[in-house]
């Protein structure tokens, strides 16, 4: 890290940002390939995961940040290929959708996604008068940065992408300038942080002081997968039934819920091409999208018949022809996210949030000629694949039934239980999962990971390898759930100092002692006492832990208000909690224990 300048590390963060299009914190092969085919390198996909092999130094088949600057360092050292080279600056060599920096050292892209990400969140928050003292955002002088110091708009915008996340009652608002300013403006943001971590968002390498800073990539950073849930939300076949129609030949609608919302997208784009009678076809939104002839003939397709879109010549440069295409869209009241430059360049990013968009606002997708069942996912699997995500795991999991079976989620979470406990040695990798036998191969990944389970005395009586790779939900779940367990009792573990395994009795102990020695009268039995429901012992122990954290004028006589007030407040003291209001209100056991546990978590940071 020391023969990197400052300047350089600044830029290489940007660029990563620029090309970790789901924000999750890996490069994949397919996101690189879309980075090297909008700088005019189209490799086949066993090239570039080749590519990514020399430098995947813990083989999980994709590129963190550590190894981009090793990749970096190798570039210009020569020790790797010269294909990286296709899209590095001449300022500093770092990969660019452009190829080049402009004159401040500062990459386009940056400016491009503040001035669409600005536009968004002028859009979606006009309404609220609460904000309305921070809107207009302008897209100069960075405005953006400022405005988003104190946590507000970040709380606003999560609650607009994932409605009731945040309890409003939990944030501070009307804040003035002084002493208490700083120490207010903190705990908003750790409640943006935690709260996000709670939608499966990777918050790897950000903190409270990064957004404070207003660091430009980390803010753009959050600020996209925020956005991208958002935009995400209504690609769902409970909302929209015709989704039915993106299967192809021979496929169950199941297979639906495996897909990435990028992935369905791209389906979607290619069905409406289809439709139109048009051959063309697209596997990214970089390269393919670069020209705009797809998108006049997306655009023409989808439109209703009340709006007349203008013609649009193929003679004009590409920059012009995006212009018009983009004039189409704001008739359909779709500009959204790009300009034309941004279509040109192939900015994946935000030419994926224009899609997104129209997609929303016309999916034009007829409802099936035939009812269809559809099985949504329950609390439970959404609080499992949030908390997987959240830790930054590869491949990203979209159902938790089929992105577990090839056991890399599952040896990343063991790693993160117990560092070491993994021989890499032993695991078969990405690439050879792809080959020929690559079924067997993964099928030995899960023996192993359940071996690892045994190892961290699991209780895994009847569950096989065979049953994780075949996406068996009851014992998945069963699996899952002990990861979860281990994960956060690890965390009370480190902190502990102890060679001895915490307990569920040791935390029920640590509980009524913190709310006896605050002089509350609120006690847990245990995780299935009924006397949780209401979210008082909770509450209690929030207040116990951080004095006066607590405005007891908004404990009401609701159970689930006072569940989401809760949680929320949990969050705003740094707990990092995946829990549900509605597990509180219900006391799920399983979830009530990691609400607790992360409470005890707090605690004993704040001892330390």
């Amino acid at each position: 890290m020391a023969e990197i300048s400052d300047e350089a590390l600044a830029e290489l963060k940007e660029t990563f940002a620029e090309h970790d299009v789901d924000g999750n914190g890996h490069i994949t092969s397919k996101e690189l390939g879309n980075a090297l085919k909008a700088a005019g390198e189209d490799l086949p996909g066993y090239q570039l995961r080749e590519l990514v092999a020399e430098i995947d130094s813990n083989k999980n088949g994709t590129i963190e940040f550590n190894e981009f600057i090793e990749m970096f360092k190798g570039l210009k050292s020569g020790k790797v290929s010269a294909q990286f080279g296709k899209v590095i600056s001449p300022k500093s060599g770092i990969v660019s959708n452009e190829g080049k920096a402009d004159a401040g050292g500062k990459h386009s892209y940056t400016d491009e996604e503040t001035v669409a990400f600005v536009d968004y969140i002028n859009s979606q928050l006009k309404s609220d008068p609460e904000v309305a003292s921070y809107l207009p955002i302008s897209e100069k002088n960075k405005d953006l940065f400022e405005k988003v110091k104190d946590g507000i708009i970040f709380c606003k915008m999560i609650n607009n992408s994932a409605p009731g996340t945040i309890d409003e009652r939990a944030i501070n608002k009307n804040m003035k300038k002084g002493y208490r300013y700083v120490y207010l403006r903190h705990e908003n943001l750790i409640l943006v942080l935690n709260s996000a971590l709670s939608l499966g968002i990777s918050i790897v390498n950000i903190g409270a002081q990064d957004l404070i800073d207003g660091i430009q990539h980390l803010v753009l950073g959050l600020l996209w997968q925020i956005i991208r849930i958002g935009l995400f939300a209504k690609i769902d076949l409970n909302l929209i039934p015709g989704l039915v129609r993106l299967l192809r030949e021979g496929e169950d609608p199941s297979i639906l819920k495996t897909l990435s919302p990028e992935q369905l997208l791209i389906r979607w784009v290619n069905y409406q091409m289809e439709q139109a009678g048009d051959p063309r076809r697209i596997t990214n939104f970089s390269g393919d999208i670069k020209d705009s002839e797809v998108y006049i003939t997306l655009l023409r397709q989808i439109c209703p018949n009340d709006i007349n879109l203008n013609p649009v010549p193929l003679s004009n440069s590409l920059e012009q022809r995006a212009e018009k295409m983009l004039q189409n869209a704001s008739k359909m009241k779709c500009r959204a996210f790009i300009t034309p430059k941004d279509v040109v360049n192939g900015n994946s990013k935000l030419n994926t949030a224009f899609v997104a968009n129209l997609f929303n606002n016309y999916p034009a997708l007829d409802p099936p000629d035939e009812d269809t069942v559809v099985i949504e996912e329950t609390r439970e699997e959404k609080t499992y694949r949030n908390w997987m995500n959240s830790l930054g795991v590869r491949p990203y999991v979209n159902y938790l039934y089929t992105d577990l079976n090839n056991g890399f989620v599952l040896f990343k979470l063991f790693d993160e239980i117990k560092p070491g406990i993994v021989d890499w040695n032993k695991v078969n990798s990405l690439d050879s999962l792809k080959k020929h036998g690559g079924q067997m191969k993964a099928l030995e990944n899960c023996n192993y990971a359940v071996d690892l389970g045994k190892q961290l005395k699991f209780s895994l009586v009847g569950i096989g390898g065979s049953d994780i790779y075949n996406g068996v939900q009851t014992l998945t779940l069963g699996m899952v759930w002990q990861l979860m367990r281990a994960y956060t009792l690890s965390l009370l573990q480190k902190l502990s100092g102890g060679s001895d395994v915490i307990k569920d009795c040791d935390i029920v102990s640590w509980v009524n002692e913190k709310l006896s020695s605050a002089g509350r009268t609120s006690s847990i039995k245990n995780f299935k006492d009924p006397a949780i429901s209401n979210s008082r012992p909770v509450i209690d122990l929030i207040d116990a832990i951080k004095p006066e954290s607590i405005n007891y004028s908004n404990v009401e006589n609701d159970d689930l208000q006072n569940a989401k007030y809760a949680i929320s407040m949990a969050r705003k003291i740094g707990a990092r909690v995946y829990a549900l209001p509605e597990d509180i209100v219900e006391v799920n056991p399983k979830m009530v224990l990691t609400v607790f546990a992360c409470l005890m978590i707090v605690d004993m940071q704040k001892t330390e």
